[in-house]
């Protein structure tokens, strides 16, 4: 299936979807600290589901050849970029960064949104590569305009994290998002200018870059879901979901409470 335009009623419900996803985001974070397990952030998770009578878009989510994702948050600490799967065995510790990635349905549409946050008092290179992350998905949106293409979005968070020298991820992307939590198309976080899918009013994405300190290359561990560094080092990972209206793009996860 191509890429699905939505209608302004359309975009509205994916709003809502937002902006209940950003709130539950917001909460874990603010209980993110030293002692607290992942199964914790999991918990509040499935408490504000329940507040806004929606539906989760990853817990019991099989794609083709994994097994059920049996939660409701993604969980990423330090070197696990993303798709951990919470623990009552997981600890957080002072000193880590933990990547939260949750999504909600709402009438049927879903949306998403993630966020790296740091556990207590984090190392300078720490904070400096949450920093770098947060501020390429605003470069990505700034690309994200009618008539522009899908490489100008890539470009913009690829130059960007390179020229603090930090890596991309290559294997992972954003995507499409409504009915299903991904759609078409994908959107890569690397890319170059001019090329690719033109952007249209009705579209309507996730941009997500995911930002490591060493290189690129990311594997699977035995769990089928936790995707980590290759070589160990730090990753962090932040996501909006956007509509691209006709006067540009509009973020439906905007909290600024979170964001700043």
């Amino acid at each position: 299936m191509g890429i699905i335009l939505k209608t302004e009623s359309q975009i509205d419900t994916i709003r809502r979807s937002s902006q209940a996803a950003t709130e539950t985001l917001q909460r874990m974070g603010e209980a993110v600290k030293p002692g607290v397990t992942t199964a914790e952030l999991d918990l509040i998770a499935r408490k504000m589901i329940k507040k806004h009578q929606g539906i989760s878009s990853f817990l019991g989510y099989r794609p083709t050849n994994h097994p059920a994702f049996p939660a409701t948050i993604c969980t990423a600490i330090n070197d696990e970029v993303v798709h951990g799967i919470p623990s009552k065995r997981r600890r957080l510790h002072e000193g880590d960064i933990i990547g939260l990635d949750f999504a909600m349905v709402l009438d049927g549409y879903h949306g998403d949104t993630a966020f790296t946050f740091p556990v207590g008092p984090i190392s300078s290179e720490a904070q400096r590569l949450l920093e770098v992350t947060k501020a390429s998905v605003f470069k990505a949106i700034d690309a994200a305009k009618p008539g522009n293409r899908l490489g100008d979005i890539g470009h913009a968070v690829q130059k960007y994290a390179e020229s603090h020298g930090y890596s991309v991820v290559r294997d992972l992307c954003g995507h499409g998002i409504g009915r299903s939590l991904w759609e078409e198309p994908q959107v890569p976080n690397y890319g170059k200018q001019g090329r690719g899918t033109r952007l249209k009013p009705g579209m309507v994405i996730a941009i997500e870059p995911m930002i490591c300190v060493g290189a690129h290359e990311v594997m699977v561990l035995e769990d089928e879901w936790t995707t980590v560094t290759a070589d160990g080092g730090l990753a962090a990972h932040f996501e909006h979901t956007i509509a691209i209206l006709s006067d540009g793009p509009e973020i439906l996860t905007v909290n600024p409470e979170l964001w700043g």
